[in-house]
Order: C-alpha cells, then sequence, then structure tokens
C-alpha cells in the first residue's frame, strides 16, 4: 500500500454510541481500513482495563494509549516496550491540601490497576470497578504508597472551575489537568507534559508514519493536543466547541456513525 495511515481513536463520544457499543457500520468500516493496511488505534483517558474489551472486539494489532498518555503499551507484544508516565508521590499530597479548601466530594488515585479512594463511596466504586481493580478506601496520604499514574478530583461544577483555575494559576508547571462532563463533574491530573498526542506520536514513530497521514478523532478537552498534533485532527459533531476550533475537520456525530463516515469518504472511496 502506497500511503499507511494511523487512526487514533478516542472512545466515549467518538468511537462510542451514548450506549458504549459500537455500531456494525463503523466495526464494518475499521475492518476494512484494517485490511486495506492502514494502523487502527484506540487513544483513550481509561485505563486498559476499561478499554481492552473494544481492542479485542475491533481485532487491533497495534499499541494502545490510556490515561490520556500516561500510559503506552503494546498488548500483543510485551517486547514493544512499556511507558509509564505517574505523578509524583509528593504531589498528591499537595493536591489533596489545595481540595481541602474547596467542597470536594471525592479523590480518586489509580495507580493502573489498583484504584484507592480518599472517602468510600459505593456509586464511585460501582462506577470504577469495570475490569474487576483492586479497590482501597481511606485517606490517600496513608494509604497510596507508589505514585499514581493518574488523579481524579470529584467536586460540583461550580467548585471544578475554581480548582481548574486554581491548578493553572499554581500548579501548570508540575501536572496536567482536564475536566470530565456527565455523568458526575471531575478533574483528571495527570504528570506535567504528558497527554494523548504524546502516545499517538510514539505510536506514529514506531510505524514510520508522519503526522501528515495521522487521523486523530476526538470530542472533548482531553482530546485538543492529538487533534492539533495530527494531518487529520477531526472533532465529531457532539463535540465540545474547543474541539471543533482545534480540529483541521468536524464529522458526523458518535449517534451518526461519524468515524465511518468519515474514513469511508477519505480513505475508502480513494481505494
Amino acid at each position: 500500500m502506497k500511503d499507511k495511515h494511523l487512526i487514533a481513536l478516542d472512545l466515549d463520544g467518538t468511537l462510542l454510541k451514548d450506549d458504549k457499543s459500537i455500531s456494525k457500520k463503523t466495526k464494518d468500516v475499521l475492518n476494512k481500513v484494517q485490511e486495506e493496511g492502514h494502523v487502527v488505534m484506540i487513544s483513550t483517558g481509561r485505563p486498559y482495563r476499561a478499554s481492552e474489551m473494544y481492542y479485542k472486539e475491533l481485532n487491533l494489532q497495534s499499541p494502545i494509549v490510556n490515561f490520556n498518555g500516561a500510559f503506552v503499551h503494546h498488548p500483543l507484544d510485551h517486547n514493544w516496550g512499556v511507558y509509564h508516565q505517574p505523578l509524583p508521590l509528593n504531589t498528591v499530597s499537595d493536591i489533596i491540601d489545595i481540595s481541602n479548601k474547596y467542597s470536594i466530594q471525592n479523590i480518586i488515585a489509580e495507580v493502573m490497576d489498583h484504584i484507592y479512594l480518599h472517602y468510600h463511596d459505593a456509586k464511585l466504586i460501582d462506577i470504577f470497578k469495570l475490569g474487576n481493580p483492586n479497590i482501597t478506601s481511606g485517606d490517600l496520604r496513608k494509604f497510596l504508597k507508589h505514585d499514581p499514574t493518574s488523579l481524579l478530583i470529584h467536586s460540583d461544577e461550580q467548585n471544578v472551575k475554581q480548582i481548574n483555575d486554581y491548578l493553572s494559576e499554581t500548579r501548570a508547571e508540575v501536572i496536567e489537568h482536564r475536566s470530565w462532563g456527565a455523568p458526575f463533574p471531575v478533574i483528571e491530573i495527570v504528570k506535567h507534559g504528558i497527554n494523548k498526542a504524546v502516545g499517538v506520536k510514539k505510536v506514529a514513530d514506531y510505524y514510520g508514519i508522519p503526522k501528515s497521514r495521522v487521523i486523530a478523532f476526538g470530542d472533548e478537552d482531553n482530546d485538543l493536543e492529538m487533534l492539533d498534533y495530527a494531518g487529520y485532527g477531526v472533532a465529531m459533531g457532539n463535540g465540545i466547541d474547543l474541539a471543533k476550533n482545534v480540529a483541521k475537520d468536524v464529522t458526523l456525530t458518535n449517534e451518526e456513525d461519524g468515524v465511518a463516515v468519515y474514513l469511508e469518504d477519505l480513505l475508502l472511496k480513494k481505494s
């Protein structure tokens, strides 16, 4: 094949429909582009345990980006390497002290497949139990002994904005932080300099694919760097305005098979 492309897919709100399924049309198109020699990969904020089922469903053969770039590995090739960039443990205590100034509901630390909740919360445990991680509840300053892959602050919408603003003003050189929307307001924190684009570039370099032939799909603010990096940075029709502004193109929504329609037009009709 003359021009191999790397196709990087965000999961929630992008590849996945609102019911967290992959449509038959999208699956068929992704199978076809793989048959034609293009590389399809997942690039998500989720941990691997919560994205493995989609990796297998699509029969992917590529590395995967998890935790927004803080963890990159190849599930089928242990010789490929594991790239793990956790937060320094002392940053966690710092973040807890900051959070105590606001009305936080919880702080969640993830060390790969071990989850630590600052406060016990059955509802949160139910949300995070996908993939059967080990879950510990209690003061993070006491129970957390290893550098976490990511840190989540769960608060109400008003305080999320205040905390985000404070972190931007005081911790910009130490951490990266992004907000989640539904089903609950969350700030996700990873090590400074880490984002999805870092992980996708690592995979693109491995395959020798220039960024001009990287096609990335996303919908939220944790996709911005990836959309900006890719030669074809494509925002979903249901994406936030900021993602659409950064992207080079906009496709249909996740409910309208936006990923499949775009790839069909760009890669399959040409072939």
